[in-house]
């Protein structure tokens, strides 16, 4: 079977090494196929080109070719047998005309909750489009998604053995959206030590929490990738994870990445359906449904219940439940469906 993996023009490199979303989940898929038998070419220029060395990378994107050129007969000649790529393209009329001359399927997952495609984007069979939770499967019902985890990877982001781990851990951007300061709450309600990592994303918001933020149980640790980042998330006794209210998480990375490190985790949600309730279980972390009517700080004393139940998990059985269940060759199969 042949894969090509689509990049997109953005800021991160492919793969990416510390902060990143669909990046880090197309280098997966591509690390997953290979795992599974496949193989791969990597196709654009955001590649790096270090890969070169063990992957074949064709620094061209699909929109790019045109029509009757000396490009799409190679690219036709090449017989992928599936494409994957950023949930934009298949809505993307420069992209799909280069598409429907390959004769190939192509897989993409709903990395925002907000985007529109166009109709008949995805049927289901030769286009498919997968959801990460019950609430993302009902936003984009039109389009015929398929349930599946997402299984998101870093550069050089191997993740070691389960350790009990101390303190607490909160990862992601630092906005508003995020809500890390409702984690930051919690810890100081129970009187632990929380780790913030990742890069900071608004200003204002940082500023209207300087105070909590501020606080003695508060580390901030930046922006960490590779395996700086795995030890951050392994050495912890949990990894707390917030969003705002009104916030639609389409596929988060930290739940995969959390437990294939042995760290159970501490959701705190405001409804149901969420991605917290379709990653985790009663081993590998603890869920609080919070009512959205409620204030800042009774949500933190939930929280903080949870963070109580979860860091009390087996965090070598974390591991192996995160492992199987985050795995970037199971991902691959169910990604490459009728093509396989």
């Amino acid at each position: 079977m042949l894969v090509g993996v689509c990049d997109f023009p953005g800021s991160y490199a492919f793969p990416p090494a510390g902060y990143g979303g669909i990046e880090r989940w197309l280098w997966a898929v591509a690390v997953g196929a290979r795992a599974a038998g496949a193989d791969v070419h990597l196709l654009g220029p955001g590649w790096l080109t270090d890969l070169e060395n063990d992957w074949v990378r064709r620094p061209v994107r699909l929109e790019d070719i045109t029509t009757g050129s000396l490009a799409e007969r190679e690219f036709r000649n090449t017989g992928y047998d599936l494409l994957v790529v950023g949930h934009e393209y298949p809505s993307l009329p420069a992209w799909t005309r280069t598409w429907n001359e390959l004769d190939c399927d192509v897989a993409t997952f709903q990395h925002s909750p907000v985007f529109q495609h166009t109709g008949g984007a995805f049927d289901g069979n030769r286009s498919r489009l997968y959801c990460y939770s019950p609430e993302m499967i009902e936003r984009y019902a039109d389009h015929q998604p398929i349930l599946e985890l997402a299984v998101h990877l870093g550069l050089n982001e191997e993740e070691p053995s389960a350790v009990a781990g101390r303190d607490l851990v909160w990862l992601g951007r630092i906005d508003e959206e995020k809500a890390p300061h409702l984690a930051v709450r919690a810890a100081q309600i129970l009187g632990r030590r929380i780790r913030i990592v990742g890069p900071v994303f608004d200003e204002a918001y940082m500023r209207r929490h300087d105070r909590l933020f501020a606080s003695d149980h508060v580390e901030w640790v930046g922006e960490l990738g590779g395996p700086a980042k795995t030890a951050a998330i392994r050495d912890a006794s949990a990894f707390v994870y917030t969003y705002a209210r009104t916030y639609v998480e389409a596929g988060a990375a930290v739940f995969g990445e959390s437990l294939r490190a042995g760290t159970p985790m501490a959701a705190l949600a405001w409804r149901a359906g969420t991605c917290a309730e379709a990653a985790l279980c009663k081993q590998t972390g603890a869920i609080i449904v919070a009512n959205p009517e409620e204030d800042d700080e009774t949500a933190a004393h939930r929280l903080a219940r949870a963070i109580e139940q979860a860091v009390d998990l087996n965090h070598e059985q974390v591991q192996e439940i995160g492992q199987h269940r985050f795995d970037p060759a199971r991902h691959f199969q169910a990604m490459a469906g009728r093509s396989c």
